[in-house]
Formats: C-alpha cells, structure tokens, sequence
C-alpha cells in the first residue's frame, strides 16, 4: 500500500503559532458555515411542513403596562409562555336572511291529528323549522332583437321613392357580437374573481349546449379591455390625488416577451372595504416587461405624498415619501425564530414581543380617525419604537451578520428610518398587507392559467383585473357593476365625463333600456 508523507511541522514556536492561528481561523469559518447551512436546512423545514401564519400568540391585544416589559429578558419572555388547549367546533354555514324562501310544509295526516288519549281534536302549539339550501344551476336564453320595418304601400304602387323605418340598432358594448353585458361579466368575473381559465368556461358553456371557444371569449376580453380603458386612466388620475397610496408587484410569463421574467405591478389607496365618509378605495395593476424603477416612477408621475412598499429599491427614485413595511421586518425575525428550535426563545422572540406590542397598539387604535391615530402612535407607539431601536443597535454588535438574526437586524436598521413612517402620519399604516392582499387574486389566478401568450394580452389583464379588484373594494360584486357599466358605457360619447360610472359612484339601477 501506497503511504503519503506527512509534511514536517516547523520547530521554531513562531511558526508553530501562526499555524495554530490559522488553523482555528479556518475552524470558524467552517463552524460558521455550518451554522448557515443548518439555519437554511431548518427554515427550509420550517417553510415546507409547518403552518404558514406570521401571526403570534396575543396579537392585536395590548400590555397596559407600556412602560413596563419593554426590555424582555429570554428568562421573562419563558416564564410567560403558558400552555392552552383550543377545541375546534364545527361551524355550521351562515344562510343571508335576505335570500328568498319558500315554505315546505310536512304535516301528520288530518286522522292523526286527534288524542290518541280522550279523542279530542289536537290544536297547533308551533313548529319546528330547520332550513337547506337549494342550488339552482344558471339558465341561459337567447334574447332576440326584433326592430321591424315600414315602408308605404302608396309610394311603392306608384314607384315613387319608398322610405323604409326601422328602430336603430340597440346600443352594445361589442357591436356584431352575441356577447351580452350579462355574458360578458360572468366571464371576466369567472376569470378575474375566481380564477377560472378559459378553457374551462369554455367546456363549462358546453355542457349548455353553447359552443364559445376559448378563443373567441380571448378576442372578446381584449376588446372589452380596450373600451374599458377609459375607466382606468380616470382611476389613475384619481389615484395620484389621494393622500397616501401603497405598490408591490409580481412576476408574470408572457411568451412573446424575451424576458425570463415580466412584471405585474399594483398600486393603490384605501382599504379592503367602502369608506364611511364615501372615498375611493382604488386597486390598479399596471402590466411591464421589467422590475426597473423607470416603471413605478412614470405611473407615479406628479405624486409626491407617502407611498407604502416592501424594502424594494426600485421605488427609491420616485418622488414619493416611501414608508416602509413592519410585516416585512416581522417576517424576518419569525424566520430567525423557526432556526431557533422548536420551544426554544431568544433574541428573535424579543424583537417580536416588541414588534407585537405595536401590532396591539394599532388593534387599538384602527377605527380611530386619522388626527387621533397620529396622537395615539407619538404616546402609545413611539416610546416602544426607541427601546426597539436601541435593542437593534445593541444586537447588532454581538450577533453574526450572516445568521437569520443578523439579517433580520440590519434589515430592520437599513429600513428604520422608513418604518418610522407611519408615526408621523395617521394615514400610513404599520404595514404594506393591503397591496399584499390586493396582489394576491393575481397570484391566485397565475396558478390556475400560469402565463400570459402575448404582450396585450398581459395588458388586458392588468386592466380587467383592475376594475373587477376597485369594484370589490368598494363593496360591489363585479359581476354586477360589469354589467351596469356594459351598459352604460355605450351611451358615453368621446369627452364626456366618466365619473359617475366609478365604482364608488355608480347606480345599479340605472334605467338602460336603451341597451336591451
């Protein structure tokens, strides 16, 4: 057998040293790689196997005692933990009680209704009802314009010029077409609202007895998507008037791009739900081939007030005031919290207790006008935010940079000065979760028809999703206000105001008989 040899060590205790050094230098740049590896091997775990939710025990719930237990110890966060036993029950489905009923009455038979004791005629005490629901499948029907023509008798004896009447032809979204406003909203809400291919709606329709190709729906949705153009860019206008707005965006597959990977930006204002004092909740997507900054700063033209994003630097060159993102810092030390090991605490959990604290606190505070949301952050939150930053700093000296912690920490301080954003403004939230929600339908809907063939076709979308998502926000089914507004739309001229057929402005009940 081969033997190798070993290399002669040095006798001098100089070089002896140096060798020693490095070899322990070498012994920690190895442990260090370790410890990486184990972290991404445990979060990896963490993120394939155990439930998704960010959300802490308490959260939303706030300590009365601020100025106490703003400094938790690893030994005080343990002695907290309690441990609960929760027993799901089953939760029966909620029944509208403006849904119509019809009564089905099971009465016993007019013989039985007798004592079966003395044989007097028994009287009704009450009843017992319970309640199902009856589906019943969608109808279609085929309405026929019929516009029947004059003409004079007299004049076609005599040979005379014969004027023929006949009533115009009905108004219509898509002229020369079978598309109705009715068909035309249940397929944009079917593909926009709830993520139903074409494809699908297609075999769907044939099970109707109607043959209507995915591509003939395609043409229909592009072309639809263009007059409602309009509609957008008033809502884009709108928009950039708004006191405070929030962006984030997606990737998207479009086959005619030479792209590895296209863009599908949103930018908005408001909440979920209709304001009370009637203001626009507004939901834009905006479809490019890039993720550059060029993008968000020609769609943000002119805005200049507070605008919620992730830590994204592309948002950096607009004019905006950027706020930044809590759930974005709080993601980071959850993560750092999964390495941690299962029931274990330390640094991570107080980051978290003090992030949660301003969770609670905005709990609190979140039907709150804006004037008195301002006060109450500069009171409730603005002591825990500088404790917070001081934990950060020191935390930063003594925790590896390259560990989950560590990033979590410099990411927190690299973005400080704009999660401070919101103390100083009641209209900025804590966090960037409405444009999170907001692009979620579009990452849904990716799933189920994973790209887009073509350029327009990407652009169309971003449209119909726009106006199917700001109908949403403002309390309206989409299917309802698509079909209000295929109706409407017609009778508006080039240059004529639009405003009044916003989702936050239209009437449902519009008389468009003009349409019909």
């Amino acid at each position: 057998m081969k033997t190798h040899d070993k290399k002669p060590l040095p006798d001098d205790v100089e070089s002896l040293k140096k060798m020693v050094l490095k070899l322990q230098s070498e012994n920690q740049g190895l442990q260090q790689k370790l410890r990486h590896m184990m972290e991404q091997w445990q979060l990896s775990l963490q993120k394939r196997f155990a439930a998704s939710t960010e959300s802490l025990p308490g959260q939303g719930s706030l300590f009365n005692e601020l100025e106490a237990l703003l400094e938790p110890e690893v030994d005080e966060i343990a002695a907290d933990a309690t441990i609960t036993y929760t027993r799901k029950k089953t939760r029966r489905p909620s029944i509208d009680a403006s849904l119509p009923r019809e009564d089905v009455l099971h009465d016993i038979p007019d013989e039985d209704k007798v004592c079966d004791c003395c044989g007097h005629d028994l009287h009704r005490m009450g009843e017992e009802t319970s309640e199902e629901l009856e589906f019943i499948p969608a109808t279609i029907k085929v309405l026929r314009h019929v516009r029947p023509k004059y003409s004079c008798r007299l004049c076609e004896k005599h040979g005379t010029e014969t004027t023929i009447k006949i009533a115009p032809v009905p108004l219509s979204i898509l002229p020369k077409s079978i598309a109705s406003p009715s068909l035309l909203a249940q397929i944009i809400s079917a593909k926009f609202q709830f993520g139903l291919p074409l494809y699908r709606q297609e075999a769907l329709f044939k099970q109707f007895g109607i043959e209507l190709n995915r591509q003939t729906m395609s043409r229909w949705l592009l072309k639809v998507s263009e007059k409602l153009r309009p509609i957008y860019q008033r809502m884009h206008d709108i928009l950039l008037e708004q006191p405070m707005l929030w962006a984030d965006e997606t990737t998207v597959n479009v086959l005619d791009v030479d792209k590895s990977k296209c863009y599908m930006w949103v930018y908005g204002c408001g909440t979920d739900k209709p304001k009370p004092d009637g203001s626009p909740n507004i939901v834009l997507y905006d479809y490019q081939d890039g993720r550059g900054s060029s993008h968000p700063v020609h769609f943000l033209q002119g805005y200049q007030g507070p605008l919620q994003v992730d830590g994204y630097q592309g948002y950096e060159k607009t004019d905006a005031q950027l706020a930044g993102c809590w759930a974005h810092a709080r993601r980071k030390f959850i993560e750092a919290k999964a390495v941690q090991g299962k029931n274990k605490t330390g640094k991570a959990d107080q980051a978290l207790s003090f992030i949660q604290k301003l969770y609670g606190i905005e709990q609190r505070i979140r039907d709150y006008t804006i004037e008195a949301k301002h006060a109450a952050r500069q009171e409730l939150s603005l002591p825990i935010m500088n404790k917070l930053k001081d934990w950060l700093d020191k935390s930063a000296l003594s925790v590896n940079n390259q560990s989950l912690l560590g990033k979590a920490i410099h990411y927190t301080l690299g973005q400080w000065s704009k999660l401070q954003v919101y103390l100083a403004n009641g209209a900025v939230a804590i966090d960037n979760n409405r444009a999170e929600r907001a692009i979620k339908p579009f990452v849904i809907g990716r799933k189920a028809w994973l790209f887009s063939k073509s350029r327009g076709g990407a652009q169309a979308s971003a449209i119909l999703y726009s106006v199917v998502e700001t109908a949403k926000a403002n309390g309206l089914m989409p299917v309802d206000y698509l079909m209000a507004l295929f109706k409407q739309l017609p009778l508006i001229s080039d240059g004529d105001d639009l405003d009044h057929l916003l989702p936050w402005n239209i009437s449902l009940s519009v008389n468009t008989a003009a349409t019909e």
